[in-house]
C-alpha cells in the first residue's frame, strides 16, 4: 500500500508539470520613445556670417601707393589712417600755388596803393578821372586773382591730403585690392571696409527651391564648429537671377539675434524647415510586415510587456520609417528584433534610451 501512494504521488506530479509551461524569459531589448515631429526639414545649406554694409575704399586722386598701414582683419576706427600714395606731384603743385599766392599778393599791394594815389590827385584836382577808373578796375581784378589763388591753394591742400586714405567710419578690414608700389588711379578700388555692428548670414540657395519657399519661411542658423551657438533668421533680400554655373541664388538673411560666436566669416550651417501635420519618425527596423500590414510593438509601462499595433505607413527609407499616428507621444517602441516577439511577452530596456 505504501508503495502504491507513492507511485499516486509520482504520477499526479508528472501530470502536473505537463499540463503548466514555463513562464517566458524576460528578454532584452532596443527600443525608442515615440516624439511627434511637427517640422520638415526642406534642406541644410552652408554659408558664413557678413557684415551687410561693406564700402570699397579707393584714392580720390591718382598716384603710386607708397604704405599700407593695416592687414586684412584690423578693426579700425573712424579717421585711421589705411594707406598712403607717394606726395611728390601733390606737394609740387601746393608749392606752385603757394607761389603764385604770393606774386599776386605783392600785385594788390602795387593795387591798392595806385588806387589811393589816384583817388589823392583826383580830389585836388590835378588827377584824371580815367586815371582814377583805370587804378580801381586794376584793384578789382588783382583782388579777383587773390581770391581764385587763394582757392588754388586750398585746393592744393585737399589734394594733398587726398594722397592719405583714411577711414570714414568704425569698420574691419576684409580684403585689399592693391599692393605697395602699385599704380592706382582716382577712384580705384583699394580696400574693402565693413562695418561690423550689424551682421548676417549669407547662403546660396537652389534656383528650383527659391521659388517654393513661403514668405514667413524661419531659417535655423547654428556655427559649423559648435552648434551650440545658434539663432533664428528670416529672409532679407534674395538675388533675382540664378548663377549661371551653380544655378542657385544668393539669400541674405536678416538674423533674429546676434551671439558673440557670429564673428564676421564664422562658417554657418543654415537648415530650413516648415511646419508639417504631427507625424511619427521610427527606426526602419521597428516596423514588422504582417500579412502585407505594417505594425509595430508598443511597451507597457506599467508591466513592461509588448502589444502588437498596427500603423499607417507614410513614407520610409532605408533607415527611417515615417508614420501617421497611430502611436502617442511618449510611448516606447521596439526598434530591434520585433520578428521573435510574442504579445505579452516580457522585456527590459533602459528607460533612458532616446
Amino acid at each position: 500500500m505504501r508503495r502504491l501512494g507513492l507511485l499516486s504521488v509520482a504520477v499526479l506530479l508528472a501530470a502536473c508539470s505537463k499540463s503548466e509551461a514555463p513562464p517566458e524569459p524576460v528578454r532584452p531589448v532596443l527600443s525608442v520613445k515615440v516624439q511627434a515631429l511637427s517640422e520638415e526639414s526642406l534642406g541644410r545649406f552652408a554659408g558664413n556670417i557678413q557684415a551687410r554694409y561693406e564700402s570699397n575704399t579707393g584714392f580720390r586722386v591718382a598716384g603710386r601707393i607708397a604704405s599700407r598701414n593695416v592687414d586684412v582683419g584690423a578693426e579700425v576706427g573712424k579717421g585711421t589712417l589705411l594707406a598712403t600714395l607717394d606726395p611728390s606731384d601733390q606737394q609740387n603743385q601746393l608749392r606752385s600755388a603757394q607761389g603764385d599766392l604770393a606774386k599776386i599778393e605783392a600785385q594788390l599791394i602795387n593795387a591798392q596803393a595806385n588806387a589811393r594815389r589816384q583817388q589823392a590827385l583826383f580830389d585836388r584836382g590835378v588827377g584824371a578821372q580815367a586815371q582814377l577808373d583805370i587804378a580801381q578796375t586794376d584793384l578789382k581784378t588783382t583782388q579777383a586773382s587773390l581770391d581764385q589763388a587763394r582757392a588754388a591753394v586750398s585746393q592744393s591742400k585737399d589734394q594733398l591730403g587726398y594722397t592719405e586714405l583714411r577711414s570714414d567710419h568704425k569698420a574691419v578690414v576684409t580684403g585689399w585690392s592693391a599692393e605697395a608700389g602699385q599704380v592706382v588711379t582716382a577712384g580705384q578700388q583699394v580696400v574693402t571696409l565693413a562695418q561690423p555692428d550689424i551682421k548676417e548670414a549669407v547662403i546660396d540657395l537652389p534656383d528650383t527651391l527659391v521659388d517654393q519657399l513661403p514668405k514667413d519661411v524661419v531659417f535655423q542658423v547654428a556655427a559649423q564648429l559648435d552648434p551650440a551657438i545658434n539663432t533664428t533668421a528670416v529672409i532679407r533680400e534674395i538675388e533675382p537671377q540664378a548663377q549661371s554655373a551653380t544655378r542657385t541664388r544668393r539669400a541674405r538673411l536678416t538674423l533674429a539675434e546676434t551671439p558673440v560666436g557670429f564673428r564676421l566669416g564664422t562658417a554657418i550651417s543654415v537648415t530650413l524647415r516648415s511646419a508639417v501635420k504631427p507625424r511619427i519618425e521610427l527606426p526602419a527596423a521597428a516596423l514588422q510586415e504582417v500579412d502585407g500590414k505594417p505594425r509595430i510593438w508598443v511597451i507597457n509601462s506599467q508591466d513592461k510587456t509588448v502589444a502588437p499595433r498596427d500603423v499607417s505607413v507614410l513614407s520610409r527609407t532605408d533607415s527611417t520609417v515615417v508614420l501617421d499616428g497611430g502611436v502617442r507621444n511618449g510611448e516606447r517602441v521596439i526598434s530591434a528584433g520585433v520578428n521573435s516577439l510574442k504579445p505579452g511577452q516580457t522585456v527590459k530596456f533602459d528607460e533612458d534610451s532616446q
